[in-house]
Order: C-alpha cells, then structure tokens, then sequence
C-alpha cells in the first residue's frame, strides 16, 4: 500500500533521525558552509536518507535540501537534516530532522523529529500529532510554562528587532522566561506545550529549517505570525509563534 504524504514525511524524517542518532558522539568531517557555519558528515548522511525515501517514494516532486540544494515545483519537500548542527558537533542533543511538503502555497504534511527521544511532532496539514513508541497523541499548545524560546543567530538584514534589548528589558523578564535553544526543535515545542512562545527574524519564506515547525504548530492552533504580527512572510519576515492569544499580545506589545 502506497503511503499517505504525512506517512512520507514521518518515514523520511525518522529515516534521518535514525543516522543523526547513530553518528552521535563519533569523530565527525566538517565540511565548511560559510564563516562560523558548517556541516558533518551525520548532516550529509542524514540528507541522503531521506533523500532515498523521498526518491521512492515520490520520484516526481521537487526536493530542496539544506545540504544538496534543489528546486521549487508545485510540489516541494524541504529537508532540514540536522537542525542544530553546532549543538550536535559539541555532543548536545538539542537537534531536529524536518522534513515538510508544500503544495502550492501551503504546507501540506511535515515532520520534525527528536532522535535522542525518539519523538516525531508531525501534521497531515489539519491535525497535529506526537509520536512516540508507534503512538500518536494530539499537540496541545499551553503558555503554562511562560518559556520563551528565542533564536539568537545574528540577522543583520532585520534591525527591526533585537534579541538582546528583548533580553534586557525588565516587563519581558516579569512576564516570561527565555530560552536559547538553537534548534527549531523549539518551534515544534510550542505547539506541543513546552514552550509558551518562540521568537526570530529573518526571511523564512523557503526555509527549509522552519517549515515543518511552522505547519505543526498552525495545524495545533498556535497563534503564527511576522515578527510584528504581520501576515506570516510578508513585511519584515521574522516569525512569532505563540501558544495562545494573549501570549502573542503581550509579546507583540514589547516588542512594539
């Protein structure tokens, strides 16, 4: 029996995951990306695994890879395969394998995959699930924890907002507590309840990092928005995930 689109982007994340999990710890090749960037060879490795099963199993779309590049089609997959490559090459386990499919305008499956807890945060484009041991349960967002998760990668292209002034200010640390993860692991933590928010700049509109994340935590019911609560990828870009609507108002309004 053929699998469903959700079924390939579980398959194919987990089939990352599975590499990234076993080249964990061991002497790594980087191979060099940009200043300060790079990748490893579990990044590479875990490309082309999912790379297999999106090639049997879907030999006409579009693919675009972090790694191996590729093109947009009516049908793309965005494959991230090691989200928080310098976490993992420090033997931090704070990483994510996503793997998301846009048709058309909208993303129409994802999933993002922890490989140290074997839990898999996926969406079919309607509902949003965790997987676990072979076992689905619904995403429930909650800002119960009032965990702000905030990416502190440098965007020079979005002065329109600063991590570090949001850091620093006094009513921020009243309401919530932040959080550096440096992974979009955290993304998908918000429509599952373990953060209250997550916060970045920066152009997402082709992101392969973030399409998984950000189609799990909208199928969730997450408030997703621009950084200034614009339309998602559009204005100044950035993104604004919060787990319910007065999260979203009392961040929009610090950040204003």
């Amino acid at each position: 029996m053929s699998l469903t689109d959700h079924g390939v982007a579980l398959t194919a994340a987990e089939a990352g995951a599975a590499i990234v999990r076993a080249k964990f710890g061991g002497s790594l090749t980087r191979q060099a990306k940009g200043p300060g960037d790079f990748a490893t060879e579990a990044d590479l490795a875990a490309e082309q695994a999912i790379l297999g099963v999106l090639r049997e199993t879907r030999p006409d779309d579009a693919v675009l890879g972090e790694e191996t590049g590729g093109v947009i089609g009516d049908r793309t997959w965005f494959v991230d395969p090691l989200c928080g490559t310098l976490n993992y090459a420090a033997e931090t386990t704070m990483v994510a394998v996503n793997v998301a499919l846009r048709t058309g305008s909208a993303v129409t499956a994802a999933a993002s995959a922890d490989p140290f807890t074997g839990e898999t945060f996926w969406t079919d484009g309607h509902r949003a699930l965790v997987r676990r041991d072979g076992e689905d349960r619904p995403a429930v967002p909650s800002a119960e924890s009032r965990l702000v998760d905030i990416n502190l990668d440098p965007h020079p292209d979005s002065p329109e907002f600063s991590a570090t002034a949001l850091l620093a200010d006094v009513e921020f640390n009243r309401l919530f507590r932040p959080r550096v993860l440096s992974t979009t692991l955290a993304v998908a933590w918000v429509g599952a309840g373990r953060r209250a928010a997550y916060l970045t700049a920066g152009d997402l509109r082709d992101s392969v990092h973030f399409a998984a994340g950000i189609a799990f935590c909208q199928a969730a019911g997450c408030v997703v928005t621009g950084i200034q609560g614009q339309p998602l990828h559009t204005g100044v870009g950035g993104l604004l995930v919060a787990a319910d609507e007065a999260t979203h108002s009392s961040l929009l309004a610090l950040l204003r």
